[in-house]
C-alpha cells in the first residue's frame, strides 16, 4: 500500500495539535500520542496497556486490522489497493 504523504503529513498535524499548548509565544507540543488518548485506545480493545517505560505499544489482533483499515482508508494513494 502506498500513502498520500500529503495527507499523512496533514494528519500527524492535526495529532500534534491536539496536544499543543501555548508557552509564552511559541505553540509547542509533545512529540508522542496525549495519555488519554492511548487510554482510550486501550479501552477499546485496540492495544495492550500502555501505561509503563516504553516507547512503544502493541496492537491487538482487533487493533492492528483496525489500524491498517484506517490508514488504507485515510492515507492510500490514488488507483492503490491493500
Amino acid at each position: 500500500m502506498q500513502y498520500d504523504e500529503a495527507r499523512v503529513v496533514q494528519a500527524v498535524l492535526a495529532v500534534l495539535q491536539l496536544a499543543a499548548y501555548k508557552e509564552g509565544p511559541l505553540t509547542v507540543s509533545w512529540k508522542n500520542i496525549d495519555f488519554e488518548i492511548m487510554n482510550r485506545l486501550h479501552e477499546l480493545g485496540f492495544i495492550e496497556d500502555p501505561r509503563g517505560k516504553h516507547k512503544s505499544i502493541v496492537f491487538t489482533d482487533a487493533g492492528a486490522e483496525a489500524a491498517r483499515a484506517a490508514a488504507a482508508s485515510l492515507f492510500a494513494s490514488p488507483g492503490t489497493t491493500s
